[in-house]
């Protein structure tokens, strides 16, 4: 009985291995982008620190890395990513209104803060996305001057 079930559980995998994710990435529309869409603009140690950290799974720039082909791990990281641009898509900045784009740059700040973002899971699997104190220290002040 347990030779089955192993069987079973071992063709299961097997056949979910033909149901791929998809890695296209919606398109980036430049005057949309957190980059393109403010004043003063960011500078490049910022971008690098967002795309670092942020972008996998808060912007239409994912990088899907070699291990997302294999299943049920590629539906586990996608389902990720969907609710990371549902909550905030650097991307999609510029169609966020005034408002929620203060709101988003406090969310920001609350979520680094409380050691929530980049998550554990990310850093683990992608260890130049972890950020030093200094480096958290400028993303924070970066998202302090959007909300002013």
């Amino acid at each position: 009985m347990k030779k089955k079930i192993l069987l079973a559980v071992v063709i299961f995998l097997v056949i979910i291995q033909f149901v791929p994710i998809s890695k296209t990435n919606p398109p980036v529309l430049e005057g949309q982008t957190l980059s393109s869409s403010i004043e003063p603009s960011v500078t490049p140690q910022v971008l690098s620190l967002l795309k670092c950290a942020c972008y996998d799974c808060h912007s239409n720039e994912t990088t899907y890395p070699n291990y997302t082909r294999a299943q049920p791990l590629g539906w586990w990281i996608k389902g990720h990513i969907k609710a990371g641009r549902e909550k905030l898509n650097f991307s999609e900045w510029a169609t966020y209104s005034a408002k929620e784009q203060i709101k988003q740059a406090q969310k920001c700040i609350e979520v680094m803060e409380q050691g929530r973002m980049p998550m554990k899971s990310y850093t683990w699997m992608h260890p130049k996305g972890k950020l030093s104190d200094q480096e958290e220290k400028i993303l924070l002040d970066f998202f302090e001057n959007l909300g002013d």
